[in-house]
Parts: C-alpha cells; structure tokens; sequence
C-alpha cells in the first residue's frame, strides 16, 4: 500500500472533490488536483469505480477464484501468459501468487456454466497453462476495505438495576 496519505485517502474516497480532498490533508486544492492528475497521466491512478452490494441490486452474476498453474516462458516468466490471460473479457483481476499455484485469476460470469465454459474452453486450453483450479465466491463480507455487512443491532432493551 502507498504511504502517500493522499493516494490512501484517493483509494477510500475517490469521489472527494479536489478540494475536499485537499482540506482533509491541510493542503492546497490547486497542488491535490495537480498530483492527482499526474498520477492518472502517468498510470499510477488507472480507475476509479464503486464498491456495489449484490445482494442489494439483485445481481445474479457469479464470481470466481481460479488456481492456475502455468509453465513460465524462457525469456519472459510468467509475464507473457498472465497478460494474455489477463485481456479475457470474463477476467476481473489477474495476480501473480506464491504457494501452490502460480496465477490468482478472479473471473465473472452470468451463471456457473458461463465461468465453466469460460474455464473449459479459454483458460485450460491456453498453451502453458498446466492446471487450473475453480473456487466460486459463495458471499461477500468485504470487498476493497468495504464491510457488506452492518453490525446487527440488538433489539432487546437495556437492563438496568
């Protein structure tokens, strides 16, 4: 994680204005959206987006976890294949892992047989790739530093002496 407080501030709160921005940090508004800017000039900042709740929009898509063992390329290790990976339409987010397996591919789809079609006939097909592994995503409990669910309050009255 970045220890630029305004970068840490961006990734929680991506919707302050510059100004907003620039009052929680002591700073000039005019010197935030100048740094802001660069970093989405120069790749540091590559989106913004929203943290959504399925379960409150009715969202019946299903998501993924796939283990992909792969054979790293002479040359080019793992980068080559994981980029190719990577620029499926179904893949969310690609990360070179320690452990067991060497690729955490995150995929989505409309339904169980769209992500097992997706595995089946683009994933494990892919020259190099050894070994896959699919894990779907049951539910959520939090999501980008997000909590989905809220602390139940006790509806049960206080007792006192």
């Amino acid at each position: 994680m970045s220890t630029d407080p305004l970068l840490q501030l961006l990734r929680r709160q991506a919707r302050c204005s510059a100004q907003e921005l620039a009052d929680l940090l002591s700073l000039d508004e005019k010197v935030v959206a100048a740094r802001v800017a660069a970093w989405e000039a120069d790749g540091t900042i590559l989106g913004y987006h929203a943290v959504i709740n399925p379960e409150t929009t009715g969202d019946t898509s299903v998501s993924a976890f796939i283990e992909v063992k792969v054979t790293p390329e002479r040359g080019g290790g793992f980068d080559r294949l994981a980029v190719r990976i990577a620029r499926f339409d179904q893949v969310v987010s690609c990360y070179l892992a320690s452990g067991g397996y060497d690729l955490m591919v995150v995929v989505e789809g409309a339904d169980l047989r769209d992500v097992a079609r997706f595995v089946s006939e683009k994933l494990s097909s892919l020259e190099g790739v050894i070994s896959t592994a699919t894990h779907f995503r049951l539910k959520t409990y939090k999501e980008n530093g997000f909590l989905f669910e809220r602390e139940a309050r006790s509806e049960r009255l206080a007792v006192s002496p």
